[in-house]
C-alpha cells in the first residue's frame, strides 16, 4: 500500500460521524459502540470538525462540564487536517506526527470518502517494509545456477 486510496480499498470506506448538535455523551456512546477513538463531525454532508476522546478529557471533564448537556460543537476540533486518496502513506505518517493528530479524513474533490487512523498508517508502513524485506531476501537467496 503506497497511497491512501490503496489503504482505503483494503480497510474500507466506513465513516463514523455525528452532527454538530449531538451531545458529547451521544458521541462517546457511538465511539464505544464502534470501538473508535474519534468521530467526524458533519453539518449536513460537510465536514466541520473531529471529536476525539482527547477532546472529551481535556474540554469536558477538566472543565467540569456535563457530557449529557454539552453539544459536540463546543468541544470539537474545527481545524481539520485531511488528505486526498493519492497522498502517500508515508506522508500521512509525517503529517499526523507534525500536527499531533491520530485520525485523518480523506477528501476527494471536496467530498468526504473515508477516514484513516494512525493504526491504519502504521500497519500499512509495516506491511510495505515487510514486503521489501521479503523481496530483498528472495533476491539475496537467488542463485542463477538454479535455472
Amino acid at each position: 500500500m503506497r497511497t491512501v486510496k490503496e489503504l482505503l480499498q483494503r480497510k474500507g470506506y466506513e465513516i463514523h460521524a455525528v452532527s454538530l448538535d449531538a451531545t458529547v455523551f451521544d458521541a462517546l456512546t457511538l465511539m464505544a459502540a464502534k470501538n473508535v477513538g474519534a468521530l467526524l463531525v458533519l453539518d449536513g454532508q460537510t465536514l466541520v470538525g473531529v471529536i476525539s476522546e482527547r477532546d472529551y478529557a481535556r474540554k469536558v471533564i477538566l472543565h467540569g462540564k456535563s457530557s449529557k448537556e454539552t453539544p459536540v460543537r463546543e468541544i470539537m476540533t474545527s481545524r481539520v487536517v485531511h488528505v486526498n486518496p493519492e497522498t502517500p502513506v508515508e506522508a500521512c505518517m509525517a503529517l499526523m506526527t507534525d500536527k499531533h493528530v491520530r485520525h485523518l479524513p480523506v477528501m476527494d474533490d471536496g467530498a468526504l470518502i473515508g477516514v484513516i487512523s494512525i493504526g491504519d498508517v502504521v500497519n500499512a508502513i509495516i506491511s510495505n517494509q515487510q514486503f521489501a524485506i521479503d523481496q530483498l531476501k528472495a533476491f539475496h537467496e537467488y542463485d542463477p545456477r538454479d535455472r
